[in-house]
């Protein structure tokens, strides 16, 4: 998801406003960000990711270039397939003062009854936000960079996160789990952003 404030904004205004307040050393480290992550229409982001097997130094630098594109493009969440690698790998950082985390080869293992609908964006998606709704609290089962067993109790926008991304792992995008009516309107919001720089918005 993008953006590193976990308070999205709720209009095409409000992003163009941030966008307008970027530094230009952050906005160059943005637009070259963008240019490595995979747009919508791109069949890389409609295709399941492969588990990865090997755990070296060529997984924890691929983990690691993934952290640093996803901090250049203001986002807090980044799964492989958004930049062409076909590997069950996500990173994401909700909190501006975390580590990033890097998980691989998750498995959701729990979802709550509890269900709560919030706007959402994806940096393969300039341009679009639109309302999802997500079970609150999750439970995945993963590993790490360097193949040790993890256990990610998670809820609210963290739970939110890992379910997009993972999301991203199967080919899912933001687009197939919202209204009709929004689906429509994030389609227009994709036509209009691809003539111009794109906006800032919540979005992994």
């Amino acid at each position: 998801m993008a953006h590193d404030d976990p308070i999205p904004p709720r209009s095409a205004e409000e992003a163009e406003e941030l966008q307008e307040r970027l530094d230009p050393e952050t906005r160059a480290r943005r637009d070259a960000a963008f240019k490595v992550i995979r747009g919508y229409g791109d069949p890389v982001l409609r295709s399941r990711a492969l588990d990865v097997e090997r755990f070296d130094a060529a997984l924890a630098d691929e983990a690691r270039r993934m952290g640093q594109v996803m901090h250049d493009a203001l986002g807090i969440g980044l799964a492989a397939t958004q930049v062409g690698v076909m590997h069950r790998l996500l990173v994401y950082r909700v909190d501006p003062d975390a580590p990033v985390a890097t998980i691989i080869n998750p498995v959701l293992e729990w979802a709550s009854e509890e269900r709560e609908p919030m706007d959402e964006g994806c940096l393969s998606l300039p341009g679009v936000l639109v309302e999802v709704e997500r079970p609150v609290h999750v439970r995945v089962r993963a590993s790490d960079e360097r193949g040790e067993g993890l256990l990610v109790e998670a809820s609210g926008l963290e739970a939110r996160v890992l379910q997009h991304e993972m999301d991203h792992l199967d080919g899912v995008l933001i687009l197939d789990r919202t209204s009709r009516d929004q689906r429509k309107q994030a389609m227009r919001a994709l036509r209009e952003a691809s003539a111009g720089t794109p906006p800032l918005g919540v979005g992994a």
